[in-house]
Order: structure tokens, then sequence, then C-alpha cells
């Protein structure tokens, strides 16, 4: 056990960490980069409607309002967890990642029942250049979510198994940059989409 802990804190393994840490930067760096694309083609093809329905007949402000609340709270229990680890609660962790991860989930049901209606009633991403520039970034933006709600899954099964060991911190760090930054994003996608749009 010694011997475990002894390596834990050895040079290597902090190397290790730090080049893993660069490596997800890199990552983090590359999406932006994407979602800064499907951004500009949003703006470039948004008032492309081909006769078809626009942001006004399309989008209810009150139901979006609610989706963005679940989003945007959940980057507040999700901070609570990361105080909660760097007080090593392992089990305010836990509560605070399944809280996180009820409210994401919230989320990403929303979008898929916004896209289910939008697509039985004929809006479809081949119906103009707005809709299958909105499909592409609003879906990408739910992809990433649904992947970090199993990244979470999978954080939340390593604190139970392992604890809160220095890689398993490094991994909860890294969770919280890109679920920040996914809420970051879902501003620029409310204002840019939603709300420029209905008003």
């Amino acid at each position: 056990m010694k011997q475990q802990a002894a390596l834990a804190h050895s040079p290597e393994h902090f190397k290790k960490v730090e080049i893993k840490a660069l490596g997800f930067w890199i990552y983090l760096m590359s999406d932006l980069v994407i979602f800064s694309i499907l951004f500009t083609t949003f703006v470039v093809l948004g008032h492309n409607y081909a006769g078809g329905a626009g942001p006004k007949e399309l989008f209810s402000l009150p139901y979006l309002f609610v989706e963005t609340m679940f989003l945007l709270i959940s980057s507040v229990t999700y901070g609570l967890a990361m105080v909660a680890m760097q007080d090593s609660k392992g089990k305010s962790v836990l509560i605070a990642l399944g809280a996180t991860f009820l409210l994401g989930a919230g989320f990403v049901i929303m979008e898929i029942s916004e896209f289910h209606e939008m697509i039985i009633a004929g809006h479809t991403p081949q119906q103009s250049g707005f809709l299958s520039a909105f499909f592409t970034l609003v879906g990408t933006h739910g992809t990433h979510v649904s992947f970090g709600l199993l990244w979470m899954l999978i954080m939340m099964y390593q604190v139970m198994t392992k604890g809160l060991t220095l890689s398993v911190r490094s991994r909860l760090m890294q969770l919280s940059l890109f679920w920040h930054f996914l809420d970051i994003v879902w501003v620029g996608v409310f204002t840019v989409v939603y709300l420029t749009g209905v008003i």
C-alpha cells in the first residue's frame, strides 16, 4: 500500500498526469475550432429558410429557458463537486456528480424531444440551409453533452472504487473544464440561434 502511494506521488507519475492534461487541452482547443466553424456556418446560412419555417415558428423561448437552466445549474452542481473534491469528501463528490448527471440528462432529453417534434412536423435538415446549420450545430453540442454524461458515469464509478486519488482528481478536473466549456458554448447557441432568431 505504501509502495502504491509512493508511486502515485513520484515525479514520473506527475509527469504522466501533466502530459495527459496537455493532451486534453489540445483536444479542447480543437473542439473550440469545430464549434467556431459551426457557428460561422450558421451565421452564413441562418436566414436561408427556402420558403419554409423560421425561428419564430419553430422555437419556444419558455421551453428553451427551462432547457438552458438545466445545463447552467448543472455547472453549479459540478462546481460543488470540485469543492467537495478539494475537501476530500468522496460521498459529497458523488452526490454532486449525481445531481449534475440528472440535470444534464434532462437537458439532453429536452433537446431530443425538440428535434423529434420538428422532424415529425416535417422540419428536417434537408428543408433549408437554416435547418441544416441548426441541426448540425445544436446536434453537435448535444452529442458532446451526451459523451460528457457517459464520462461522468465512469468518473462516479472510479470515485466509488478508487477513491479520490491523484489520477481521479486529474480526470475530474478535466471533465470539469469540458463541462463548463459546453455550458459556455450553449450560451452562445442560445443567444445566436434561438434568442436572436425569435427576437
